[in-house]
């Protein structure tokens, strides 16, 4: 280009100067056959006119000499800079050669220099040659780039060296090196990104639910991913989404940013060192495995015969978290086994435990909370502390599992949810390892705190009848170690002597960001405070168990489900990519005890409150093996959240009287009543009604005859 600059400016003063002598000589010509046409016109002549003609052919012949004296030199100029620049490419591709040898003998890797800016015409070029210059000379430090002269071609090259150029490159065994210069180039330099097939399946898999079905992941490929991850990571600097927490309500989102921002770049971070994965099966499925190595595999059957991980997705699903910043499709990257110690919500940025700053656009933060303790063993000594399990990660499912296989009695403190989950799963193992199983809790039976007195001694019962020597009003005083035997003093004098304690008594959020963010704290419910669009503070969002969000039909909330946690942290992704939805869903949970017996629940279920249950007669088909055999999904919650109740049929069947004091609850349903008006329902042993029970709780009216809004439930149906 600037040789043809060159070539113009010597050439224009020529054509200048012939196009004036042709306006003069054009202008002599006229004025010629002007004078000539009145004097022919006047005398009658026929003769020839003048003499313009000669001086016309003489311009013709200075003009065309010109042109074709231009067009030589032209051509000259052309074939000396094609030929200049094959010799550039030969020597850049031999600069490229040297440059894989010395990485081949030093493997250590230093950090790419600066590259200086090129020209825009260079900057702008797709084609192959130059980013092969610019990725070479990034990684030869040791031999100095040299700047393009002005007077070499840089963009202007013909079809025939780019291609033979393109082919020399494809041939040298410089191409490695390339390759590994690529993913640390900026987006605009990479023609081949290599997380672009994960950005296809990942694209189709965001319209499915967040817990969806996920591939056939190896669980090798699972833990490589998982050690390698530290240890060879680089930790990017920025990242648009940064998501605190490697949970349910984490996933959750990442899945709800991807779908709305298919280009969207989500960085998790997680203390543990597992992707992320669902929590229900730690204490539900995977008990009642028959694989004996269930815990390197950590697949399980669920209720309806399918086999599935506890994993979300394997690790193909996500990109490595070096690749982030150049991920052409964006993508979710993980950064296990690192903690978030601080939060600057001014800077937009956070500090991890080893130093490391993040900076982000938006952040959300889903810590979940840690299992709480009781006093007695936390003022214990080492001993003590060391043979007890707080059950809430993979790694204390398999240090639980592995202790019931060497163990001879395990006592379980705790009649909540969990803590009557795990009884009933060991306790089914005990009568085929003779292992004990003992549970005790301060209530009058189990799901004391939930269920009516009544249905709370009838899954006393069950749980018994599965093997467990329960222990009803038992307040632990203190525990202590003795002849390799924990002792476990009760307040009422009772002593029991166990090998292993599970303490499962409950979840504490986790709102250690709440000082250095400057985040509220609510006092009663524990939990970062977020309004309606789960948003604490600018860019800042809260979701699953550390929310406490305001509920507009039951008040201020904060709710540990997996259910919940699946759709507050769904509805954060959205909102953080500008939807500002409030968070009106009503979320569920559920608890199965075995196969045979599991219930469902929504809203406020407390046994302080008022109730009344409406039962009937059981199938086989009331049970939840039967119903996930139906409905085909494992997690309930996920076939049933995106369901509404519109205008439900009652049951014509005739409906039964309020029955409290049946030895056998089949499957019935219970409301729990506040000022009158159903704050909660429990279905038992009823399945997929739950949006007849959630438009129930969100129309908050008052109901004169509860046997009749029971029979909405067609509980009376065979």
């Amino acid at each position: 280009m600037l040789r043809c600059r060159s070539v113009w400016r010597k050439l224009s003063p020529l054509a200048r100067a012939s196009s004036t002598l042709c306006r003069e000589n054009a202008r002599r010509a006229g004025l010629n056959n002007g004078r000539s046409v009145r004097v022919q016109t006047a005398h009658m002549s026929t003769g020839p006119a003048g003499g313009g003609g000669r001086q016309s052919q003489i311009y013709a012949l200075l003009v065309g000499a010109a042109a074709v004296g231009g067009g030589i030199y032209a051509y000259q100029t052309v074939k000396g800079d094609q030929q200049r620049y094959e010799e550039r490419m030969a020597h850049i591709l031999s600069r490229s050669q040297k440059a894989a040898e010395q990485e081949t003998a030093v493997p250590t890797q230093s950090e790419p220099p600066d590259v200086p800016e090129t020209e825009p015409e260079a900057a702008s070029s797709s084609e192959e040659p130059i980013s092969l210059a610019s990725d070479s000379e990034a990684a030869a430090p040791t031999e100095p780039t040299e700047p393009l002269s002005a007077d070499e071609p840089v963009v202007e090259a013909t079809s025939e060296a780019a291609a033979a150029a393109a082919a020399a490159a494809a041939e040298t065994p410089a191409a490695p090196l390339v390759e590994e210069a690529a993913s640390e180039s900026s987006p605009a330099e990479l023609t081949d990104p290599s997380p672009a097939p994960v950005e296809e399946s990942e694209s189709a898999a965001a319209a499915e639910t967040p817990a969806a079905e996920p591939a056939e992941p190896q669980p090798e490929g699972v833990e490589s991913a998982v050690e390698s991850t530290p240890a060879s990571a680089k930790i990017p600097s920025h990242a648009p989404y940064l998501l605190i927490g490697g949970g349910t309500a984490s996933f959750a989102a990442a899945r709800s940013i991807r779908a709305r921002d298919p280009n969207a770049r989500v960085l998790i971070v997680t203390d543990e060192p597992d992707l992320p994965y669902m929590r229900p099966p730690l204490s539900k499925e995977l008990w009642f495995s028959d694989d004996s190595s269930v815990t390197e595999t950590l697949r399980f059957k669920q209720w309806n015969g399918k086999e599935r991980s506890i994993f979300f997705q394997p690790p193909s699903f996500y990109i490595q978290p070096e690749e982030l910043d150049s991920a052409e499709n964006g993508g979710v990257a993980v950064l296990t086994g690192k903690k978030v110690t601080h939060m600057d919500v001014r800077g937009n940025k956070v500090k991890l435990d080893d130093g490391t700053e993040i900076s982000y656009n938006k952040c959300l933060i889903a810590t979940g909370g840690v299992p709480r303790n009781l006093q007695a063993i936390e003022r214990a000594d080492e001993e003590v502390i060391k043979r007890t399990t707080l059950f809430r990660k993979i790694d204390d499912f398999k240090s639980l599992d592995n202790v019931s296989r060497n163990a001879k009695s395990i006592t379980i403190i705790g009649g909540g949810f969990m803590g009557s989950e795990l009884a009933c799963a060991l306790g089914r193992r005990s009568t085929e390892s003779g292992l004990e199983v003992v549970q005790m809790f301060p209530e009058k039976g189990n799901m004391g705190k939930v269920l009516p007195e009544y249905l709370s001694n009838w899954t006393t019962e069950k749980v018994k009848r599965e093997g467990v020597k329960v222990i009803k009003e038992a307040l632990v005083k203190s525990v202590t170690f003795k002849d390799d035997k924990l002792e476990i003093q009760l307040k009422d004098g009772r002593l029991v002597e166990t090998d292993h304690i599970v303490a499962a008594v409950g979840l504490e959020p986790n709102v250690d960001l709440a000082k250095s963010a400057g985040l509220e704290v609510d006092s009663d419910f524990g939990g970062f405070r977020v309004n309606a669009e789960l948003q604490a503070r600018s860019n800042i969002w809260v979701a699953g168990d550390a929310a406490c969000f305001y509920d507009i039909r039951l008040g201020r909330r904060r709710v540990e489900h997996h259910d919940h946690a699946v759709v507050s942290g769904r509805l954060a992704g959205e909102n953080m990519t500008g939807a500002n939805k409030p968070y009106w869903h009503q979320s569920m949970f559920w608890s199965d005890l075995g196969p045979d017996v599991g219930y469902e629940a929504i809203g406020i279920v407390d046994s302080s409150l008022p109730t009344v249950g409406v039962f009937a007669k059981a199938t086989a088909k009331d049970t939840p093996k039967a119903a996930t055999e139906k409905s085909g999904t494992g997690i309930r919650s996920e076939s049933e959240t995106e369901d509404t109740a519109v205008s439900p049929v009652a049951s014509t069947a005739p409906a039964t009287a309020v029955e409290q004091h049946r030895d056998n609850y089949g499957k019935g349903v219970i409301f729990y009543l506040r000022d009158k008006v159903v704050v909660g329902i429990i279905l038992w042993n009823v399945f997929n009604r739950m949006p007849i029970a959630r438009k129930i709780i969100k129309d908050g009216e008052e109901h004169a005859d509860l046997n009749e809004v029971a029979k909405l439930f067609n509980i009376h149906e065979d």
